[in-house]
């Protein structure tokens, strides 16, 4: 069964960092696009980062831009997010997807959660 799995979240001071894992089993990532989004409680779920599967530009939202980094690793069918110097308003669960940048998918996994706070 295709499916993505998110881990490598948790809890981290402000101005930490931490690497989150997307996972792909029963599928290869090589020629998909990767989404990163996240819902925090009380809003709605927001694009935090995305790369097509028909280029090489990876998009990044404006609060999110300079601190956190899509990447992926197609041998190991994993992508990536690298998120940087963290914020208490970066606390969310965070999503991974294999949906193209515009558009919104309606089926998602676990995620993973992340809190930001000291």
């Amino acid at each position: 069964q295709a499916q993505l799995v998110e881990s490598g979240g948790g809890l981290v001071q402000p101005g930490g960092s931490l690497r989150l894992s997307c996972a792909a089993s029963g599928f290869t990532l090589d020629y998909y696009a990767i989404g990163w989004f996240r819902q925090a409680p009380g809003k709605e779920r927001e694009r935090v980062a995305c790369s097509n599967s028909y280029d090489n530009s990876i998009y990044y939202a404006e609060s999110v831009k300079g601190r956190f980094t899509l990447s992926r690793d197609n041998g190991k069918s994993t992508a990536y997010l690298q998120m940087n110097n963290l914020k208490p308003e970066d606390t969310a669960i965070y999503y991974c997807t294999t949906a193209e940048c515009n558009i919104v998918p309606n089926d998602w996994g676990q995620g993973t959660q992340v809190t930001v706070s000291s």
